[in-house]
C-alpha cells in the first residue's frame, strides 16, 4: 500500500518533531527525515506498527504550471510482515495520512 506526501509536509513535520529544518532533494533525504519522524513521534507505536517491516520512499516531480516550477512529491510504500490483515494496514496508513495532514 502506498500514499503520496508533499515535500513541504515532511519538512514541517520534521521541524516540529525533531526541531530541525532540512531541505529534501531526493528520496534518500526523505527516507532519512521519515525515519527521524517515525522514531520521535508516536506513529507506529501500537501493535500494527510492529508489523511494519519497512517504508520505501520514491520521489516524483509534479509540474503545476510550467516545466520550470515543480513540486517534489514522495511516495511512501509500506511493507508489512506476511499475515497482516488489510484492516490493520489501512488503520496504520490512515494514521500516517492524518499525521501529515496537520502540516
Amino acid at each position: 500500500m502506498k500514499i503520496k506526501v508533499d515535500r513541504e509536509k515532511i519538512v514541517k513535520a520534521l521541524k516540529e518533531v525533531e526541531g530541525i529544518e532540512v531541505t529534501l532533494e531526493n528520496a534518500e533525504d526523505a527516507k532519512e527525515a521519515l525515519d527521524l519522524i517515525l522514531k520521535k513521534s508516536q506513529l507506529f507505536k501500537g501493535a500494527e506498527g510492529k508489523q511494519l517491516k519497512d517504508v520505501i520512499v520514491t520521489a516524483t516531480q509534479e509540474y503545476k504550471t510550467s516545466a520550470v516550477e515543480y513540486n517534489l512529491i514522495f511516495t511512501l510504500e509500506f511493507v508489512f510482515a506476511s499475515g497482516v490483515f488489510t484492516d490493520a494496514k489501512t488503520a496504520l496508513i490512515k494514521e500516517v495520512q492524518d499525521f501529515f495532514a496537520k502540516y
